[in-house]
């Protein structure tokens, strides 16, 4: 709901931190600058969260999904260079998330010849409008009919129930299954993260398709942004990236496989998608978002050289609000006890 709302550490009104004396702090006795820094700064730098209280926000009775799937060979490329250039500008209610996976499909040639099989990507574009369908598809119509939406693609629902269907449970479930906390497996992961200011050619979604089929194990996830992410000010919390960007980018593997060999088959492929996309991103800095927590693009020894070593991280994150960060750990944490390989340094003595 971020293009309507913002997002979560935009509505936080008060938090308890431990702090490195052990002292239980709320907002009032912890002051501004800390509570500014542990809304979106990366709480662990700066002291133990142990609750944020946060002001709801209401939405409608009826909320509206769909999920709609699109291979190269039924105008995936046409379709997805369109949602650049509408998704952060569309109706704030609406949001649209692109999925691109390499996939493999059967050719049916019509012979008693065995089916052969060609590589390509699906495009899954997944949706949450605050509304109902009338409208969503009336708005659909107007904004993006490239997609060509129909009204039985659309599933109206409750927002808790949408939660589900985002987390791709089986319709009928049980709302009760969001109070179990453990994973139903193990899974191995790596994720990275882009931002995108200006929407990809043709030929560039051309190459990049082409990418992914070649790497064959990497996805990646496009969030939109516009809304109110862009009337939030960059330096309003530590979460910089809000206007000017069209959408976020998630890198996404996950794999079975243990062992260090299937460890670095996955994640060189991710590296070298992540590598790929560097025409396409922002740049100077290249930005990233600090919860795909993303070791590639820096860390810190917490040695003698912490400060340097965390800029180089520490500006992807949170761009011009890293050096107040820096400022707000050398007054609560001088001695740096909370640290770990990205944490925010503190000034050097």
């Amino acid at each position: 709901m971020l293009r309507k709302f913002g997002l979560s550490v935009d509505h936080i009104v008060d938090a308890q931190i431990v702090n490195v004396n052990g002292s239980i702090l709320d907002r009032k006795s912890m002051g501004e600058d800390l509570f500014w820094a542990i809304r979106g700064g990366g709480g662990a730098s700066f002291g133990v969260i142990l609750s944020y209280k946060i002001k709801l926000v209401r939405v409608p009775e009826i909320v509206t999904v769909f999920r709609v799937e699109k291979t190269l060979a039924q105008n995936a490329t046409d379709i997805a260079y369109q949602w650049q250039h509408i998704t952060d500008k569309i109706d704030n209610d609406l949001f649209i998330r692109l999925l691109l996976q390499p996939i493999t499909v059967k050719n049916d040639n019509g012979s008693a010849k065995a089916e052969k099989s060609t590589k390509t990507v699906k495009v899954s574009f997944t949706s949450l409008f605050l509304g109902d369908a009338t409208r969503l598809i009336s708005v659909m119509n107007k904004d993006f009919p490239e997609l060509g939406l129909k009204k039985e693609d659309c599933i109206e629902m409750n927002w808790i129930e949408s939660v589900l269907y985002w987390a791709n449970f089986d319709n009928g479930t049980s709302v009760n299954v969001l109070l179990n906390r453990t994973p139903e497996s193990v899974k191995f992961l790596k994720r990275k993260s882009d931002y995108v200011q200006k929407p990809i050619s043709k030929d560039g979604l051309e190459g990049l398709w082409k990418k992914i089929i070649e790497l064959g194990k990497a996805g990646m996830v496009l969030n939109p942004y516009g809304g109110r992410m862009s009337e939030i000010p960059a330096s309003e919390t530590p979460f910089p990236h809000r206007s000017g960007n069209i959408f976020k980018i998630q890198y996404s593997v996950t794999w079975q496989e243990e062992g260090t060999e299937a460890d670095k088959m996955y994640v060189n492929s991710m590296r070298e998608l992540y590598s790929y996309m560097t025409p396409y991103v922002s740049k100077s800095p290249r930005g990233s978002y600090l919860n795909y927590r993303d070791i590639d693009i820096g860390i810190s020894h917490n040695g003698k050289d912490s400060y340097q070593e965390g800029k180089v991280y520490g500006v992807k994150y949170f761009m011009n609000n890293f050096d107040r960060l820096v400022k707000v750990k050398t007054a609560v944490d001088p001695q740096n006890f909370f640290r770990y390989e990205q944490s925010i340094p503190p000034l050097p003595y």
